[in-house]
């Protein structure tokens, strides 16, 4: 299967409406393929993105009592019968366009759910750092295993040089990083994988000493933040708490002096 069959395909797979054959074809690519299964998984955060119920709103009082107020006899055979105009396709044009431009701006639905205030800001932004980084290519900006190719890489990009470090042996395998933007401030993000799903780990300088962590959950995700060795970190991803904490302790335990070479 071609990726542009499969790119095809991947919506009607995620909602499991192929036929045996069509979905393991489907699966075999996936599994082959790390540009679709990307996509894949993109299109399997935004479906659960658009399933949140914040995003739906309880009609008000006054226009559900519209809905449900009897309308008097004499009111009623007054009613004039409305004709039923047929959606023009600049309607249906402009539907579509409006679902595309949230669809291509995944972290724009985080505007649409309620604050819980500015000490979650920066919770709020590396859940859209982190659905950002699943569109398209904008993951990696250097795809390596090695940390000794990927901590260089950040070399006169940064001020500052982050702590890199191959956790594959813990289960959470290094797959690259990238220059991003968290808190107002310009930061390394390190790319990890635990099985199928991504991790972002943030860092920048501090500032101030260390902090205990502190584990959030946002929309299906998980964020824990803590600070140490003279930096910040911020690590999100949608794996599940304890997978998550096992990571942060795993990278705890290896941030030492020597990681600097």
């Amino acid at each position: 299967m071609m990726c542009d069959d499969a790119g095809l395909l991947l919506h009607a797979y995620l909602d499991d409406e192929l036929d045996a054959a069509s979905s393991a074809a489907v699966a075999r690519h996936l599994h082959d393929c790390s540009a679709c299964k990307a996509r894949y998984e993109t299109y399997a955060i935004m479906q659960k993105a658009l399933s949140e119920p914040a995003l739906y709103r309880r009609a008000p009082d006054a226009l559900r009592a519209q809905w449900t107020t009897p309308v008097a006899p004499a009111a009623a055979s007054k009613v004039t019968p409305i004709t039923v105009r047929r959606r023009t396709p600049v309607a249906f044009a402009a539907a579509a366009g409006f679902a595309a431009a949230v669809l291509l701006s995944v972290p724009a639905w985080l505007h649409w759910l309620p604050s819980r205030g500015a000490d979650n800001a920066i919770v709020a932004q590396a859940i859209a750092g982190h659905l950002r980084s699943l569109q398209g290519e904008h993951l990696l900006d250097v795809v390596s295993t090695d940390q000794h190719t990927v901590k260089p890489w950040f070399e006169g990009k940064l001020d500052f040089s982050p702590r890199v470090k191959d956790l594959a042996p813990e289960g959470f395998p290094l797959v690259g990083g990238r220059l991003d933007a968290l808190d107002g401030h310009s930061v390394a993000a390190l790319i990890y994988k635990r099985r199928l799903h991504v991790i972002n780990l943030f860092q920048w300088p501090a500032e101030n000493g260390s902090a205990t962590q502190v584990a959030t959950q946002e929309h299906g995700y998980t964020v824990i933040r803590w600070t140490g060795d003279g930096m910040h970190y911020v690590v999100i991803s949608d794996v599940n708490e304890g997978d998550l904490k096992q990571f942060v302790l795993a990278f705890q335990n290896e941030a030492n002096p020597l990681m600097a070479r």
